[in-house]
This record gives C-alpha cells, structure tokens and sequence, in this order.
C-alpha cells in the first residue's frame, strides 16, 4: 500500500472520529433526513408540493412528534424519579438502623476474639467505610457533570433540529455534491461505497434499536417479576446505560443488589444479580449475530471491531469500529481497495 494511500486511511479515520464527536449533532440529523426522504418523495408526487415546502411539512411532524415523545416519557420518568426521591430519606434511615445493629453485633463479638484480629476487623471496615465514601462523592460529582451539562444538550438539540431541516432541504443534490469532489473515472465506484455506506449504517442504526428495546423489555419483565417499584424509568435506565460499555446494567443492578442483599432482602438480591447475568450474555450473544445481518458483516468481525474500537477511542469506539469495517467492506467491494496482498 502506498504512502499516499496510508495518509488517505489515516485522514479519512480522523474525519470519522471527529464526524462520531464534534459532528454528531450533524451526523445524526443527515440521517434522519434520509428517513423522512420517503414522506417528503410522497408529499412532492401526491400533493403536487415543492422539495422545501415537502420538507419544511416533514420535518415539522418529526420536529413535533420528537417533542411528544420526549414530553410524556418525560413525565413518566420525573414521576416516579421524584416519588423515588420523596422516599429516599426513609431509606436511608433504614440503612443506617440495620448498619447500626451490624455494627452493635459486631462490638458483642470483639469480646471473644484476639486483639490483632479485632484491630485488622477495624482496619477493613475503615477501608471500607473510605471506599463507600469515595463512590458517593464520585456519584455526586457525576450527577453534577450531568446537570451541568443540560445547556450543552439543549444545544445539541437546537442544532440538530436546524440541521434536519437544512439537510431534508439539499438532500437530493447532496450526494452530486459529494461526487463533485471525484474524477469521473472514481464517480461510479464513489457512488458503490456511499449507497452501501447508506445500507449498512441504517442497518447498524436498525439493529441498536432492536437490542435496546429488547434489552428494555427482559429489563422491565425481570423488574416487574421482583415487583419493585418505579419499573418504567429504572428499565429506562438501564437501556442507557447499556449502550455506553463503561457503565454497562452493571452499574445500576450491582449495587442495588449489594443494597439489597445488606437491609435484608435477598430475594431482590438475588433476582438483581440474575437480572444481570441474563442482560449480560442477552447482550453478547446477540448482539454480534444481529449487527452482522444488519450490516452485511461476520458476527466475528462485529465482535472484534467493537473490541479494538472501545480499547483504542473509548466509547466512541463501539460506534466507530464497525463503521470502518463497513467502509473497508463498501470500499473492497467497489474495487477501491484491493482484495490480494502481493508480497
């Protein structure tokens, strides 16, 4: 491969590491442009309509309908996220009661034990206490970072919105835009890549909604089952959470299940961390199988390319390393890169 070529690679993955950062608000609006292309093809051939007062009317209805939606989960979760607050000091109360007879059982039993077993019990429960200081103040700091971070959303929002509206405006001189750039000769194999680059992305997107609602659905199922209040946000929750690999469903049924399992309620406990587990290989097994027949790729090329995309740019990675294999597979595909290596 020439130097040339190498650059090329070289610049076209920091153009896509800053298209998943930077550019996401742009990115994400460039696609649901070419989902709402259908009803704005409908609205120009069956209402006789020009393209900008076709999509002005479709992404108006998108605009709307988002805004609804948004509305009424939001509600939902604000209600049963301030009842969950409203009762949070009783639940402190409670722990701190049983910690209290913990902690009065465990001074009874001092009086039979040797006294260097009694000071390395200390030292643990310090440890202990410290470590279960330090995660409280982590989750203060994170729940500030993401209150702090609302302006940040809302404009990530605006300009979403804003470039809905412009992309659904030039959508069909967009691609000719794009080709402009290419020799002639390049054109026709430009266009290979940027039409399977256009199935293979919206077969990605496909196959997230399909685990996230799943995911969704064994969550609430499993909740409902343990009959523990507030199912609807906390199966929420977990969804969100599992789509960022550094959290994972981990971070919100552990620790509630070590919560559990200390006021008492082993039931819960137990059904948490099974919850858990089921996520967990729900998630592994299928995950890989469904983004391959989304995307046109081997589950085992799924699995590696969100492996070495999450270890090499975080979580960003989860997202960028299957998009590189589908860009490598629709450039191969076209003859852009070739398919031998000649030693």
């Amino acid at each position: 491969m020439s130097v040339r070529a190498m650059l090329s690679i070289a610049v076209a993955l920091g153009l896509l590491y800053l298209a998943f950062t930077a550019g996401a608000p742009f990115l994400l609006a460039i696609v649901v442009a070419i989902f709402l292309e259908p009803l704005n093809v409908f609205f120009m051939k069956k209402l006789r309509l020009n393209r900008l007062v076709s999509a002005i009317i479709s992404c108006t209805l998108f605009t709307i309908g988002l805004l609804g939606l948004m509305v009424l989960i939001g509600l939902k979760v604000l209600n049963e996220v301030v009842a969950f607050v409203e009762k949070l000091p009783r639940y402190f109360t409670e722990l701190s009661n049983i910690a209290n007879i913990w902690l009065d059982q465990l001074r009874k039993s001092y009086e039979n034990l040797p006294p260097e077993t009694v000071e390395s019990i200390e030292q643990y429960t310090m440890t202990f206490f410290e470590w279960l200081t330090k995660q409280a103040i982590g989750l203060s700091s994170k729940l500030g970072g993401a209150i702090s971070s609302v302006p940040s959303m809302f404009i990530f929002f605006i300009v979403f919105i804003v470039a809905v509206y412009m992309f659904s405006f030039s959508l069909n001189t967009l691609k000719n835009s794009v080709l402009g750039f290419f020799h002639e000769d390049s054109r026709d194999k430009v266009s290979t890549v940027l039409d399977s680059l256009k199935k293979s992305i919206f077969g990605f997107l496909r196959s997230q909604i399909i685990l996230s609602a799943m995911t969704y659905v064994i969550s609430l199922v499993g909740l409902l089952i343990l009959d523990v209040k507030y199912p609807l946000a906390i199966a929420l929750l977990i969804i969100i959470v599992d789509i960022l690999p550094i959290l994972g469903t981990g971070s919100v049924l552990v620790p509630w299940a070590a919560y559990c399992l200390f006021v008492g309620d082993f039931f819960t406990a137990i059904g948490l961390v099974l919850l858990f587990l089921v996520i967990t290989v729900f998630r592994r097994i299928v995950e890989p199988k469904v983004l391959g027949d989304s995307v046109g790729i081997s589950a085992l090329s799924v699995l590696i390319s969100l492996y070495v995309g999450l270890q090499l740019v975080g979580v960003i990675g989860v997202f960028i390393g299957p998009l590189v294999v589908i860009i490598y597979t629709a450039c191969k595909q076209a003859g852009i890169i070739p398919t031998s290596i000649k030693l």
